[in-house]
């Protein structure tokens, strides 16, 4: 015993009982050391256990969350690929949407220029990769319908919705805006849309003259290109730079800042960041399972590929903008609502669309800006009546039903685009008969 509660002295040999003393203090120091240690990793778990709640369960769309290992389990098991990309399409919808509040956590400490500009290309981040997937995969139709969709569902349906919604739960206050913000958008769409529209016509005029022509119209689509990439960077130097007042209002930015303070404790900043990287590897997997299966499950459920690329995947890549837009006019915000939406789908026109041709470009696959007379003129008519429709700046219900009812009507024209006639309807068409056949 005794000599178990005696220490030795290394350098002399001799027994010091204060070197016992100093190694019990030794000792709890190792002892307290250790504590923190724990301490700490208990804090870091219980950080990542608070990340977890606030990512996956503080949103109303996380019983779509189990959707994202069940189509992992699909591809891994080799299910029917209908069933992949079912899976694929529901997991990339709460996604989308906390992608949306990842970016808005992250503006907490980049300031509200960078944070807006961040948020502003994250929102449009599931569309861009699955342009990208469908580009690498050399299908050109599902990312041209893709594109074009989301451009028509968020100035109708998102738009349409929160002047609906806004305009119910507003019907005793007058709805004003600040109609510049509308008409710097809509003037950045009209120049989007002649720059689709004049290959169109280009490509229309060659085949009238019975000339095959593509590679003029493929260098008319890549100058397109270029000019409306020079148009968004000039835009983003409008917004940010010399007329960031027409943007926003110095006390809509007074009221942002105050929510800023009250809500900047939510999310540390590299939590945030890391969360964000981790949600864009797994949309960019699960957006390869969408491109990869979406024939099959067109020929499957028997609805055309055009429909499914137009409507279907827009409105699960627009979740973020939808929810975030139909909130702030619930709020009679509609300035910001409008700047969620139309933004959204300037970025889409003036940026992403161009850069997909000139990626294309440098990948020599040769994908032109014609994206059909049918889709053109459906695009053609959204920009107009929602032009018409924000010219005097102020909203009701009426103009919200009037923008859905039109996303109604462009959705069973592409619904019904590709439905075989019968051969006895055929028969009684009469005279035109042959032109249908």
């Amino acid at each position: 015993m005794g000599k178990s509660s005696q220490s030795y002295d290394l350098e002399n040999g001799d027994v010091k009982p204060v070197v016992v003393a100093k190694t019990r203090e030794s000792l709890l120091e190792t002892r307290s050391q250790s504590d923190v240690y724990t301490n700490v990793r208990f804090r870091r778990l219980r950080m990542f256990i608070t990340n977890v709640r606030k990512v996956i369960f503080e949103t109303k769309l996380f019983v779509l969350f189990p959707a994202i290992p069940l189509a992992f389990v699909a591809h891994w098991y080799n299910f029917g690929r209908p069933w992949i990309f079912a899976l694929s399409l529901l997991g990339l919808t709460p996604l989308a949407e906390r992608l949306s509040f990842l970016t808005e956590q992250i503006a907490f400490y980049t300031g509200p220029t960078v944070g807006g500009l961040v948020n502003a290309t994250c929102g449009n981040a599931t569309e861009l990769i699955i342009a990208i997937f469908a580009l690498h995969q050399r299908k050109i139709h599902v990312l041209k319908y893709s594109l074009l969709g989301s451009i028509i569902s968020n100035v109708l349906l998102v738009l349409g919705s929160s002047l609906l919604c806004g305009g119910i739960a507003n019907l005793n206050k007058e709805q004003k805006f600040d109609h510049k913000q509308a008409d710097v958008n809509s003037i950045l769409l009209l120049l989007g849309l002649l720059c689709q529209i004049a290959p169109l016509l280009f490509n229309l005029q060659v085949k009238n003259l019975s000339k095959v022509n593509s590679g003029s119209v493929l260098q008319l689509s890549r100058a397109s290109s270029i000019v409306m990439l020079v148009a968004y960077v000039a835009y983003l130097f409008f917004q940010l730079k010399t007329h960031s007042q027409f943007f926003g209002s110095q006390e809509d930015e007074d009221d942002n800042n105050e929510e800023l303070e009250k809500e900047s404790a939510s999310m540390g900043f590299w939590s945030a960041f890391t969360w964000l990287c981790v949600m864009t590897i797994v949309i960019s997997v699960l957006s390869e399972y969408v491109v990869g299966t979406i024939e099959d499950a067109s020929e499957t459920w028997g609805i055309s590929v055009n429909f499914i690329s137009i409507i279907l995947l827009p409105i699960v890549g627009n979740a973020a903008e939808h929810a975030g837009a139909v909130i702030f006019a619930f709020k009679n915000k509609l300035d910001i609502s409008l700047g969620v939406a139309m933004g959204s789908a300037s970025q889409i026109m003036m940026f992403v669309v161009p850069l997909c041709v000139i990626i294309a470009w440098i990948m020599g696959i040769p994908m032109n800006l014609d994206f059909g007379l049918l889709e053109t003129g459906c695009l053609t008519f959204t920009i107009l009546l929602t032009a018409f429709t924000l010219q005097d700046g102020s909203s009701h219900y009426l103009k919200g039903v009037t923008l859905t009812l039109a996303y109604v009507v462009i959705g069973a024209c592409f619904f019904v685009q590709h439905v075989p006639f019968d051969e006895s309807e055929i028969n009684n068409l009469g005279p035109i008969r042959n032109v249908v056949a």
